[in-house]
């Protein structure tokens, strides 16, 4: 147990200066001013040069370091996401991106990394851009400051850019005081930790496994909880579906509220 600990903080501080690097190389995109956009499925669905330069930089870096990552133990898996939140990033809606790097173990979200490149960047020219964001459960999470949206008020925050009715209905039987539409799940989670919303609400097919791992070790980590619509816990072994295919709700307070609120059409409607 205790070569399994050692292994996982390794990795855990390998993916805290990997993620920084990842964050610097999707600011350089930006400043060099060619993002390299391409379509991956459609219009919504896109990628650009920042992504697969972080990815690369990301795999290759952790290859190196951990040449057998998916067998110690019994079963370690890491999920990457190099740019989460692509088309604001493409949009100039830098706040939203985050590069996320998640650890599993035996199928369970355990520790996460997530960087937010931009963060400050409305602050001047002389801001430092830029914050890590690590936890791993049962030691916590750390790089920002816990708070709480006001006891009483229900603010959700939702996809930006891959709404449809499921999801609309799904936020209305929430019976919202407020509706933020953002992009990346990283960023999401961040809304819920910092006390801007008080439950992540995506009643869709959309978001992949390495959308939600590293945000939702983040999330457990201060107590909060992320689950597929059903309430399901999402596994993340090796040879799981990558698609979150019965969707999320994510929550850091008061997750039976919002789960009691979830409409049985809705949840007859996405198949986990």
């Amino acid at each position: 147990m205790a070569s399994s600990n050692t292994v996982l903080m390794r990795l855990v501080a390998s993916a805290y200066s990997i993620a920084q690097k990842a964050g610097m190389i999707v600011r350089r995109v930006i400043a060099e001013g060619d993002l390299g956009i391409v379509e991956k499925t459609c219009a919504t669905d896109l990628q650009t040069k920042a992504d697969r330069l972080a990815q690369m930089s990301i795999c290759s870096s952790l290859a190196r370091k951990f040449p057998k990552l998916t067998i110690i133990g019994e079963e370690l898996v890491v999920w990457v996401d190099p740019l989460d939140g692509t088309k604001e990033y493409t949009e100039g809606l830098l706040d939203n991106v985050t590069v996320l790097i998640g650890i599993a173990y035996e199928g369970k979200a355990i520790a996460g990394v997530i960087n937010q490149p931009y963060y400050n960047y409305e602050a001047g020219p002389d801001a430092v851009l830029g914050r890590t964001i690590w936890g791993v459960l049962g030691l916590g999470a750390f790089g920002f400051q816990l708070k709480e949206v006001p006891a009483g008020k229900h603010i959700i925050t939702t996809t930006r850019s891959h709404s449809n009715k499921l999801v609309t209905d799904c936020v209305t039987a929430m019976n919202p005081d407020a509706v933020l539409q953002v992009g990346g799940a990283g960023n999401k989670i961040i809304q819920l930790i910092e006390g801007k919303a008080s439950a992540y609400v995506f009643a869709s097919p959309g978001c992949k496994k390495w959308d939600t791992c590293a945000p939702e070790v983040i999330l457990h980590a201060v107590g909060g909880k992320l689950t597929d619509i059903h309430g399901n816990v999402l596994q993340y072994h090796k040879d799981v579906k990558h698609m979150n295919s019965a969707g999320v709700l994510a929550t850091l307070r008061n997750y039976d509220y919002y789960a009691s609120r979830v409409p049985e059409s809705i949840k007859n409607a996405l198949v986990p």
